[in-house]
């Protein structure tokens, strides 16, 4: 295990968004045509209002194809279908109001609710962006003010900010190849 992985580990369940960024920054950044393929996630917890939500909601991860198709949501039903989701028909801003309860008990429908919410083209593409003054891989989704920012942890880990315009602070993630 790098020294890397063994901070994130320190890291984990919980830290402040200033430790994350301050780990954040001290990793390598990495090229985009770095990350292709399928890629687990789960969330750094830091006491952003998003904490927990993706958990609850039944997120796996993210899938890079190409540069150019990206799917940066994938969800796992509870039969353990992996599928990729349209995140313009996720109401964003409704989901940080309910309670992850609420958000997790939604989730047992994913199957149900898999016609009305996959994917069926890529949502995202990939880019190397600069970010915090260092110029790293980045996927940028088309339809959310929203760009993931990632640096490198190990060869199968990365750690994952995700820049969004309503909030100051950013929502971060790990992803490890799957």
């Amino acid at each position: 295990m790098t020294e890397a992985a063994k901070r994130l580990n320190m890291l984990e369940p919980r830290c402040t968004a200033e430790d994350a960024l301050a780990f954040f920054d001290a990793l390598p950044t990495l090229p985009a045509d770095e990350i292709r393929g399928r890629w687990a996630g789960r969330e750094l917890r830091t006491g952003h209002p998003w904490d927990g939500l993706l958990t609850a909601s039944g997120w796996y991860g993210k899938r890079f194809d190409d540069a150019e198709a990206v799917h940066p949501l994938l969800f796992q039903t509870p039969s353990g279908t992996v599928f990729p989701v349209d995140p313009g028909r996720i109401p964003l801003r409704l989901a940080q109001h309910l309670p992850v309860t609420a958000i997790s008990a939604a989730s047992r429908c994913l199957d149900l609710a898999m016609p009305l919410v996959r994917a069926h083209a890529p949502k995202a593409r990939l880019r190397n962006v600069e970010h915090r003054d260092k110029i790293t891989a980045a996927m940028v989704y088309d339809q959310l003010p929203i760009i993931d920012v990632f640096r490198r942890v190990d060869d199968t880990t990365l750690l994952g900010l995700m820049d969004m315009r309503a909030f100051r602070l950013p929502y971060f993630f790990v992803l490890s190849r799957s």
